[in-house]
Order: C-alpha cells, then sequence, then structure tokens
C-alpha cells in the first residue's frame, strides 16, 4: 500500500483528498501546515507528497527546498497542488525540484491519474537503480577477488618453489621465477593503489577544504613529464613502435603526481583496448586558457551505451575478452578531472578509434 502524505491547510480540501485515497487503497497522512508536513515527511518517508502552494509560515516552496535538501527525502516524488499556476511558479516549483504541478479544482481523475504516474516513474527508476546497484555488487564481487587472488597465488605459487628446489633448479629458471614474481606484485601494488586512491577522491568530493587544495595546485614544464611518462607506459606493454606523441608545453592547475596518474590510466587503457601495430597517440594543447590532453586509440572502442554507463569497478563484456583489472581506470581519470574543475569526454566508433579527452584550467 503506497504512503502519500497530503500538506494542505484548508481542512475541508485536505479531508476529502485523504477520503479519496482512502478509497482508492491508498494510506493518507495529512498535514495542515507546511511546517508539519515537513516533520511528516521526514518521519514517515511516504511515497509521494502532495502539497498546496499557497499556506502561512513555509508555502509549498518553502516545504519543497527543505525536503529536496534532506537526502531521506530528496527524492520522494512531490506535486503541488494549487490555485496559482501562471508560468513563473510553474517554472520556480520544477526548478526547485517539484515533479509536476496540478491546478485546483481539479477533478479526482485528473488527480489520481498524475498519482499513479508519478508512482509508476519512481518504481521504474527505484528498479533500475537496484539493476544498477546488483550490477556493482556482482563486477566487485567477481572481480575484486580473483584480481587480487591471481598475483598473490603467482608470488607465493613460484616463491615456494624456488624455497623448496632452489637446490636443482637452473639459474635461469630462477631467474624467471623472480621475474613473475616482480611482476605479479607490481600488478598487486597497482590494484592496491588504485582502490585506496579511488576510495580517496570520493572523500576529497565532499571535503571543501581538500577540493580547495586540490584546484589550488599547479604544475609547469607539462611536455617533459607526459613525454617521459607516456614512454615508460609503452615500453612497460611492449607498444615502443606504436606511441605517437604531439605534446605542446604548458602549466595545468593539477599537481603532477596526478596528472602523471591521468595519462597512465588512459594510455593504459588504450594499449590495452588496442592491437600491437596500432598507433596509439596522446596531443596536448592549451586553447582559451584550458589545457587539453587527449589519447587516442583504434581500438575495440565503446559505444554510446557503455560510455553513458561508466563508474567504478564495471567493466564490458570481461568475460567475452578475459580482461584483467577492477575497472577503476577511467573511473579515477573521470574523478580527478572533475575534482579540479575540469571535463572528461570520451568519443568511439567501436572497432574503429576512440578519443579519450580531458580538460583541465590553465
Amino acid at each position: 500500500m503506497a504512503k502519500i502524505l497530503v500538506i494542505e491547510d484548508e481542512e475541508a480540501i485536505r479531508e476529502n483528498i485523504l477520503e479519496l485515497l482512502e478509497a482508492e487503497n491508498f494510506e493518507g497522512i495529512g498535514a495542515s501546515n507546511g511546517q508539519v508536513g515537513i516533520k511528516l515527511a521526514i518521519e514517515k518517508i511516504p511515497d509521494l507528497i502532495l502539497c498546496d502552494m499557497m499556506m502561512p509560515e513555509v508555502d509549498g516552496h518553502g516545504v519543497i527546498k527543505a525536503l529536496r535538501s534532506e537526502p531521506l527525502t530528496a527524492t520522494i516524488p512531490f506535486i503541488f497542488l494549487t490555485a496559482k499556476a501562471d508560468k513563473v511558479d510553474i517554472r520556480t516549483g520544477m526548478e526547485l525540484g517539484a515533479d509536476d504541478y496540478i491546478t485546483k479544482p481539479c477533478t479526482p481523475q485528473e488527480l489520481l491519474k498524475a498519482i499513479a504516474i508519478r508512482l509508476e516513474k519512481q518504481k521504474t527508476i527505484s528498479r533500475q537503480s537496484q539493476k544498477t546497484l546488483d550490477e556493482l555488487r556482482t563486477n566487485i564481487s567477481m572481480s575484486l577477488p580473483h584480481e587480487l587472488r591471481t598475483p598473490l597465488n603467482a608470488i607465493l605459487g613460484f616463491s615456494e618453489l624456488i624455497l623448496s628446489e632452489y637446490q636443482v633448479l637452473e639459474e635461469s629458471d630462477i631467474l624467471e621465477m623472480i621475474g613473475q614474481i616482480q611482476t605479479s606484485g607490481h600488478r598487486l601494488y597497482r590494484l592496491i593503489q588504485n582502490f585506496l586512491l579511488y576510495a580517496e577522491l570520493e572523500i576529497a568530493a565532499t571535503n571543501p577544504e581538500l577540493l580547495k587544495e586540490m584546484r589550488n595546485s599547479e604544475f609547469s614544464c607539462v611536455k617533459s613529464l607526459l613525454s617521459q611518462k607516456a614512454r615508460q607506459q609503452a615500453k612497460h606493454a611492449n607498444r615502443t613502435d606504436d606511441l605517437q606523441l604531439n605534446l605542446q608545453d604548458s602549466s595545468v592547475a593539477i599537481d603532477s603526481v596526478r596528472l602523471a596518474k591521468i595519462v597512465e590510466e588512459l594510455l593504459d587503457n588504450a594499449f590495452k583496448f588496442s592491437l600491437e601495430g596500432t598507433p596509439v597517440l596522446l596531443s596536448t594543447f592549451v586553447e582559451n586558457q584550458t589545457f587539453i590532453l587527449s589519447v587516442k586509440d583504434q581500438g575495440r572502442g565503446m559505444t554510446t551505451d557503455q560510455i553513458a554507463q561508466l563508474e567504478a569497478y564495471r567493466q564490458f563484456d570481461r568475460k567475452l575478452y578475459q580482461q584483467a583489472g577492477l575497472g577503476l581506470g577511467l573511473a579515477i581519470v573521470q574523478r580527478l578531472v572533475e575534482l579540479h574543475g575540469g571535463e572528461f569526454k570520451i568519443e568511439s566508433l567501436p572497432q574503429q578509434e576512440t578519443i579519450v579527452c580531458v580538460s583541465l584550467p590553465v
């Protein structure tokens, strides 16, 4: 049974609406003014709110401002009921977060139809949110244990073999195993660092002092840093011949560590999802006091839907391509750019070309 809060200072109208709701198998809750309505909304958490506009002390605009600023009530469907319905009031109500606007007097059918539409829309949103949450849980539960266990197993397995069989093993075999241990250790270290970094960025997003500190940072000599970092990434991916650089020097409003991280993740992604022998181009230039960095590859690419669904711990076609990683790379880049007051954009034609573009203040 859906719970509906009716905030209306005229008792006769309020009681009529509550009777109608009861007859239609809704649970109706009445509030005689805006202040009482705000309190009841937070206490009862209704499925929908019907609110009069013209009320003493706290009017409809005051009610919706208060409820939209409260996390518990911020997403509850909200319908204004009012005799005042000029365009300015309607626009103001919608800008404050109202879902609908019904002019009094209205017929019971009009009111019930508006309620039904908003409740159904909220159900759809809830289902989609639950689906996204379930997918996120699945992605984390599938990828995190596997991605941590795989390099750890290699480290433990090879080290145990060396310890137990070192007397009979060839030196070349031991060196090869040590190399595998080091590679696995680096992979495990990077996974953990990315996991911690993303958590740190999520905390920073809600901390005004940290945000201010991040946006006040600055770094010059961009060309030298990016050139060095790009060559390191290409060497690590065995794609030195595929790397192309077109770099313009500049200063940028981000520190060197975070800028290097952006390039590391973008190039790692480009090399991972494109074939050896195809070019990967890193470019930078300055336009209208904005530093623009882009990475272009000719790899697998992303669909429009995949770009729209980009988020942490999400990997697309993971089973199909047997890819490694936690799906944090692009999410970290996007968060870093946003927190520094920049923009992040992806343009892609699947199986043809992908361009990831980052814009940051100079």
